[in-house]
């Protein structure tokens, strides 16, 4: 014979299982959208129904992708060019999203640079440009999006951080701390905006990746001993990101996904 307390418990599941994040509809931001990871969440987010505002400096690769994305016929697309380290250019990335889409549902904090150098060559301009749009712009996102986020009482903020955040390896000491910062900011976040706002925030954290990231070294030195390391190395692809970010979205609205640590199989590091 069946409880009357397996019947309500039974009932509780079903309802907890609708709470599921449908991103079917929903309006999400995607940061650095013009290549690599930012390119592939979009159109994994669009592929599964969601309004994807692509934004990134480089608006002739996000008219493309979004060529792309209206053919798929699924989700929609809107473009905003727009520097992450500038505050009027957040401004601007979501004021179209809800002109267009009337609210701000997911925010992919993805934009970074990563151009790795030994401490010793001095390369502090590059310093700076990290410090700039690895954390700060990190930082200007969130800022912009969390009014709207905690009046809805609800959202989803993803920082895009790096297994670099968590290893310390030669020629990545700027870099590596810039990824660590993301992933303290992002437990912050989460501890301060989740149980009191209905806002879930997750890190996600890629060991090597096949994107562009490593074009912007200069450092001629650690550019042939970085070269030297991955040759080996089969990397992740732009796409296994997506689905992981795909992943953390489409929980249950009682999970929160902390943090996501994915590497290549064959990467010791």
């Amino acid at each position: 014979m069946i409880s009357a307390i397996s019947i309500v418990s039974s009932e509780k599941l079903i309802t907890e299982k609708r709470k599921i994040m449908s991103i079917q509809g929903k309006t999400i931001i995607v940061t650095g959208a013009s290549s690599g990871i930012g390119e592939a969440t979009a159109m994994k987010l669009a592929s599964e129904g969601a309004n994807v505002i692509l934004s990134a400096r480089r608006k002739d690769r996000l008219e493309k992708l979004k060529s792309k994305i209206d053919e798929q016929g699924k989700g929609k697309a809107i473009v905003v060019e727009a520097d992450v380290t500038k505050k009027d250019d957040w401004k601007k990335i979501v004021e179209s999203a809800k002109k267009d889409f009337h609210s701000v549902d997911g925010l992919i904090n993805n934009a970074g640079l990563m151009p790795l150098s030994y401490v010793k060559n001095l390369h502090t301009d590059e310093w700076e440009k990290m410090v700039d749009v690895n954390i700060k712009g990190v930082m200007n996102g969130v800022a912009a999006v969390l009014p709207d986020m905690i009046e809805q009482k609800g959202g989803h903020i993803v920082n895009v951080a790096s297994s670099a955040g968590r290893k310390i390896y030669p020629g990545g000491a700027v870099y590596c701390a810039t990824k660590s910062a993301v992933r303290m900011f992002s437990e912050g976040l989460k501890m301060e905006l989740a149980p009191n706002y209905n806002i879930n925030v997750t890190s996600i954290e890629p060991g090597a990746v096949e994107t562009e990231l490593t074009d912007s070294i200069t450092d001629e030195e650690i550019k042939e001993d970085f070269v030297s390391t991955l040759q080996n190395l089969t990397p992740l692809q732009a796409e296994d990101i997506a689905e992981s970010i795909f992943y953390a979205l489409n929980q249950p609205a009682r999970a929160n996904i902390n943090d996501v640590y994915i590497m290549p199989t064959a990467q010791e590091q």
